[in-house]
């Protein structure tokens, strides 16, 4: 655990179905730490344009529409929640068959990204505010873009055949391999792994095993 003057910040980034966001609960869990998972604002932004039947190529009415929308935090045990407009869209609205076939499309676009870099950014001080001993945060640009100048950089990944596996077995539809090529094509903040970020290989390792892994290599860079 960090010392009670200590507040780290933890990226964690990687694909789809490499175990992000089950790793990042863990060690939110293990240090005491404030979770924020991006990948569920981009969904969230995703589900309310598609409400307001804005779609993806749609860059006018993109923005007219992120003007009127109100971005907050409610906290969901340690994990920091989005809400707009003081709502926080179901988990089954945000990764519903439509947001999974469209998400990536949205998350290309500069427009979004700019939009949310200064929230993201400030969930570091909630989490001050809120007297976590860190933040952890995962999604596909963390260690790149939103926070370069983190404590602890990790990079999740996984061969194709595992992510499928184990999005199906979590019952999702959307194709691993398909979204993780756009993301990393994309112009605006793709993914990749961030230069100097620790690489896991999750494919061989159960949860448990992931979050251990990281945890001890935290743990020994504290006592040094």
């Amino acid at each position: 655990m960090p010392s009670s003057n200590m507040f780290i910040v933890i990226a964690l980034d990687g694909g789809a179905a490499v175990g992000k966001s089950s790793t990042a609960r863990g060690l939110a869990e293990r240090f005491g730490l404030m979770h924020v998972d991006t990948g569920a604002h981009y969904r969230t932004l995703c589900y309310a344009l598609n409400q307001a039947g804005v779609g993806p190529e749609q860059v006018g009415p993109i923005a007219k529409k992120l003007a009127e929308l109100q971005l907050d935090t409610r906290l969901d045990g340690r994990s920091a929640r989005v809400s707009i407009n003081g709502i926080v869209p179901a988990d089954a609205e945000i990764r519903s068959t439509k947001v999974n076939e469209e998400v990536s499309k949205f998350a290309a676009l500069s427009e979004l990204r700019d939009y949310l870099f200064e929230y993201q950014r400030g969930q570091a001080e909630l989490a001050r505010e809120y007297g976590y001993s860190g933040l952890i945060m995962e999604g596909r640009d963390i260690g790149s873009v939103i926070f370069p100048d983190a404590d602890y950089r990790f990079f999740l990944h996984a061969d194709e055949a595992t992510c499928a596996a184990r999005r199906a077995k979590e019952g999702q539809t959307d194709v691993t391999a398909t979204r993780d090529e756009m993301d990393k094509s994309r112009k605006t903040a793709p993914l990749i792994c961030p230069k100097g970020a620790t690489q896991i290989d999750t494919a061989s390792l159960n949860l448990n095993e992931v979050i251990e892994k990281i945890g001890n290599l935290i743990i020994a860079d504290m006592q040094i």
